[in-house]
């Protein structure tokens, strides 16, 4: 699935994104800030699941307005894979993702572990867990997203998801992955 607007390119997207990067004071911080408060021209996802071998690299936000389409590919591409149900996916975790991304300064698509989750799964996965799956998780919700990306720490994914001032934040060293969610903003891990 792919999702574009006319002509745009990369290098397009990057020279708005430096613009809007230089108009700040504490450039990474601001930046992530600005972005998640709807100051870009455009906002772009880009990942891939090795659960169901499906991939995204979309523009899902345009001037100010989410591309509804878009969402919805992005809310197929999020389902539980396990159950095939889909939930609509809290855009503040998808603007948590696409700003960690810039952030990290790549265009890698993320790595896709957990999006959605339908009530069944999490309690599957609790059940096999030693209490790294919570009972109320957000991923139930459409809230929550586990990724990783091969170039990048998750030190260093999980720091410019922190920036972002998004939700929380959680490493996941034994399982090689970051949650990322839009509830209160909080880490843990290791």
């Amino acid at each position: 699935m792919v999702g574009q607007i006319g002509n745009l390119t990369r290098r397009r997207f990057s020279v708005g994104m430096a613009a809007t990067l230089f108009t700040t004071t504490s450039a990474s911080q601001a930046f992530a800030a600005n972005y998640l408060s709807g100051t870009s021209d455009i906002r772009r996802i880009s990942m891939f699941s090795g659960r169901t071998g499906e991939s995204i690299d979309a523009i899902y936000w345009i001037d100010g307005h989410y591309v509804e389409e878009v969402l919805g590919e992005i809310n197929f591409f999020m389902r539980d894979w396990r159950t095939d149900e889909q939930l609509p996916i809290d855009v503040r975790v998808i603007d948590i993702l696409a700003a960690t991304r810039i952030l990290l300064d790549t265009t890698e698509p993320y790595s896709l572990l957990s999006g959605y989750r339908s009530a069944k799964t999490n309690a599957l996965l609790r059940s096999r867990s030693a209490g790294s799956v919570a009972r109320n998780s957000l991923h139930v919700q459409g809230r929550a997203a586990d990724v990783r990306l091969r170039t990048r720490s998750l030190g260093q994914t999980a720091r410019a998801a922190l920036k972002c001032s998004g939700g929380g934040v959680g490493r996941y060293s034994r399982s090689n992955f970051v949650h990322l969610d839009c509830g209160p903003v909080r880490t843990w891990g290791s």
